[in-house]
């Protein structure tokens, strides 16, 4: 896992402490090898500190945790030469409380070093996602667009200009929110950030009598990236509110395209550039990807804007289409003067002074997240006039004799919307002493057992963790039928629709006497197949007489060329349906295909054709039948068709065909429907083990074990045969050594047996299993810990003389 808390950090995946090194403190640490001043262990050994996770010019991240807790946090090594920008941050994000900001807990010095406990971002920067995936889809783009425009509105609200927004300054948390994190070049409204760093770098180099030294350094300091500079910026002008939505627009372009606007190596030419020339139409880096919308478009052109007068303003920004009335409402707190970049009357102003600061341990309740804050606060104040101001108290340390700087070594209390929603609930809660059943207990417990993370589903066909996707382009100057868009096709209506639909049923099944038709008809199923992808298209088309005339054509077909096309098309129609009529011949598809299957079985392309397309279909029939639970004669699965799948995970002959069956069975067995009874055999649970410990893919190795998770939702018994067979330590060994997803899979198993009686007595005496269990307390990831809790939960209700060994292992 990576996270980036540094200003200039570059993500490194750190591998987890070897056993034995996973509670260490500082010293061990040290002990080591790992760069880490002695003395601090003195003053900072209420945290334990794990492996290092990025690493920077002048900086460490490592990943750490607050002893007695399972609060997980970033402590930032810092060289001291950085000691101006890092005060700067550690000032402005004091007691800043906000979802999309990242948390300051706490700072340090020792001789050497500064250090930083902040709040810890697993998902990396928003320059690595943008990096590793090329280009985010607009729909991406405008989720993480709200987090971005919310932490700005927030953070131009308690008067900081960000002054460098750019993206690799923005991290991502676990579930994905993004956070405004470094702050290093950021100032108060209407202050001078280099007489400010000239302060900071009088106080450290109390012998450098040269000011023209010192304004050079702090100058050079107060530099941030060019590519993101709002044109004024670059023609000396001072930083404002307007400039950051400068830098907004930027990043909005650059994650759906992929690149910044503006880009050249020189830096001269980059100035140039922004100064005078207009950036690319937006467009991702693919050919295939999605065409920017009109709304994305208007709203980059106007963020754009070169005059900052001419930019948008907070009150447009916020009103603005893109947003789809995400933020309805909210612009009431913004007035017009906003053109002119002033947040002056906005309301969102604190009153905090620095001597607070010491005496609260660097925590204040700002209440960050009310947009209706009082609007008769007073203007926090950054100003800091003597650096001692904000100078850590000095302490002694008895083994080094070095003195140690402390601003605060109490807990910072973390308030959230969440934590307030939660404390409102436990107040209306029924009192302690409220009489719970037994069975009130299990059915509770058995309701917490699946969240929505063990039954997400994505597709079978085109999926790229199992096989890459085969581009499908057509020509609209040869095509036999008129190339309507999708949209153009949702607005047919009566007989125009009617007419379509028999031009396209007249060619598939046009008679192959001429070279032509064949050509022909690649190109009407590459048509097809492009167009398909909008839901309401594949619904009206598999409606349609169009679905049994494919199917008949499957058998009748010249060619495989032919073939393939069309059973593509039916497992995309089947992939983006919303809605089956009773009437739609299903039966026959599967059918048919599972009798190609079958007969082709040897044959590794069309395997890989062929069971996506089925699985699709099964997977339709099964969601729809959840939907609507009663018997369809058209929708009946034959029962060759498990048979073949079956045979596929036990004999598929590689491992795309091994991934794609376990897939179905993964996508089916999610809901509660007839198809999915047809895989709850005694015969699964261990062909799905059996290739979750074979396969040297992690992709892999999470679908198996996520199908068997979901058949242990309909049924217990298949995870018990798999420890009868292999043996509790082997499936314990795989808890311990897999990744998070197979963990908590894997633990969802456990509480599921455990809750249905199955082996209960034989693993609450098992100290083992109740050990490891404990340990994954420590997983930085919340659905892993809940899920841990609830198997010790299950331990304790049937076995408290185990409590002892919870805490002892704690």
């Amino acid at each position: 896992m990576t996270c980036i808390n540094s200003p200039a950090a570059l993500p490194a995946v750190g591998k987890r402490s070897p056993a034995g090194a996973e509670s260490s403190d500082w010293t061990s640490q040290c002990r080591a090898g790992r760069r880490v001043d002695t003395c601090t262990t003195a003053k900072m050994e209420n945290f334990v500190l794990y492996e290092e996770i990025g690493k920077g010019n002048k900086s460490t991240v490592y990943k750490g945790r607050r002893k007695g807790t399972i609060n997980f946090v970033a402590i930032l090594c810092i060289d001291k030469s950085k000691r101006p920008e890092i005060t700067n941050r550690v000032r402005l994000t004091h007691g800043i409380e906000h979802q999309n900001i990242v948390l300051f807990h706490e700072w340090y010095e020792t001789s050497n070093h500064l250090w930083l406990v902040v709040e810890l971002c697993t998902g990396g920067s928003l320059a690595m996602v943008i990096a590793q995936d090329e280009y985010l889809h607009e729909d991406v783009v405008r989720q993480f667009g709200i987090d971005l425009v919310t932490g700005l509105r927030q953070i131009h609200g308690l008067g900081i200009i960000f002054c460098d927004l750019n993206p690799a300054k923005i991290l991502l948390d676990g579930p994905g929110t993004l956070k405004y994190s470094n702050f290093s070049l950021a100032k108060a409204e209407g202050e001078n950030l280099d007489e400010f760093f000239s302060l900071i770098g009088a106080e450290d180099d109390v012998g450098e009598s040269n000011n023209g030294t010192q304004r050079r350094k702090s100058k050079i300091r107060s530099r941030g990236s060019s590519t993101y500079m709002a044109p004024e910026i670059l023609k000396g002008e001072d930083c404002s509110p307007i400039s950051d939505l400068w830098s907004l627009g930027c990043v909005l372009y650059e994650m759906f395209t992929g690149k910044p606007p503006f880009f050249s190596e020189s830096h001269s030419e980059l100035v140039e550039m922004v100064l005078h020339e207009d950036p690319p139409p937006p467009e991702p880096q693919e050919s295939t990807g999605q065409k920017p919308s009109v709304e994305f478009l208007g709203l980059i052109e106007d963020l754009l804007q070169k005059d900052p007068f001419k930019r948008l303003s907070w009150r447009g920004l916020l009103q603005h289409p893109f947003w789809g009335g995400a933020f309805a409402g909210c612009e009431k707190s913004f007035s017009e003067e906003d053109n002119s970049g002033s947040l002056s009357d906005n309301g969102i102003r604190l009153s905090v002074n620095i001597g607070e600061l010491q005496q609260t341990g660097g925590h204040k309740n700002l209440q960050a997240s009310n947009p209706q804050m009082d609007r008769n606060q007073q203007q926090k104040s950054y100003k800091l006039e003597n650096p001692a101001d904000l100078q850590p108290k000095r302490a002694l340390d008895i083994n080094s004799k070095e003195s140690i700087f402390l601003l605060s070594s109490h807990p910072t209390p973390r308030t959230s919307l969440v934590v307030s929603q939660s404390s409102n609930i436990i107040q209306s809660a029924p009192p302690k002493d409220f009489p719970v059943s037994p069975q009130d207990m299990d059915s509770k417990i058995k309701g917490l057992i699946y969240t929505e993370a063990d039954l997400t589903v994505t597709p079978i066909m085109d999926n790229p963790k199992i096989l890459k996707p085969t581009p499908m382009k057509f020509d609209a100057k040869t095509l036999s039928v008129p190339a309507y868009s999708a949209e153009k096709l949702v607005s047919l209506k009566g007989q125009d629709w009617t007419l379509f639909i028999q031009q396209l049923c007249s060619l598939i099944d046009t008679g192959e006497k001429t070279a032509g038709p064949p050509r022909a008809k690649l190109n009407l199923m590459c048509y097809l197949c492009s167009v398909t992808s909008h839901k309401e298209v594949a619904t009206r088309l598999i409606d349609s007489q169009l679905f049994p005339v494919l199917t008949q054509q499957l058998r009748s077909a010249p060619n495989w060329d032919i073939r393939s096309r069309m059973i593509r098309l039916i497992g995309l129609l089947a992939c983006h349906t919303t809605q089956l009529r009773d009437d739609v011949p299903i039966t026959e598809a599967v059918t048919v295909l599972t009798e190609l299957t079958r007969e082709n079985f040897r044959n590794t392309k069309l395997k890989h054709c062929l069971i996506p397309a089925l699985g699709e279909l099964m997977y339709l029939v099964a969601n729809q039948e959840e939907k609507r639970p009663h018997s369809r004669d058209h929708w009946a699965i034959p029962s060759i068709a498990y048979t073949v799948l079956i045979r596929c995970i036990r004999e598929g002959g590689d491992p795309v065909t091994n991934h794609l069956a376990a897939k179905i069975v993964e996508n089916v067995c999610t809901t509660n429907s007839s198809p999915a009874q047809g895989f709850i055999t005694g015969e699964m649970g261990l062909l799905l083990w059996y290739l979750f410990t074979h396969s040297t893919m992690d992709s892999l190795r999470v679908t198996t074990i996520s199908a068997l998770c979901r058949i242990t939702r309909h049924s217990a018994s298949a995870f018990q045969s798999v420890i009868d067979k292999v043996g509790l330590t082997a499936v314990l060994n795989s808890l311990v050594a897999g990744i998070s997803r197979i963990q908590q899979y894997m633990l969802t198993m456990f509480i599921a047996m455990l809750s249905s009686g199955i082996h209960l007595q034989r693993l609450v005496q098992e100290k083992d299993f109740v050990t490891k269990v404990v340990r994954l307390l420590e997983s930085p990831s919340t659905v892993i810990r809940g899920k841990a809790f609830l198997v010790l939960l299950e331990v304790l209700r049937n076995n408290k003389e185990m409590l002892l060994l919870c805490c002892q292992t704690r």
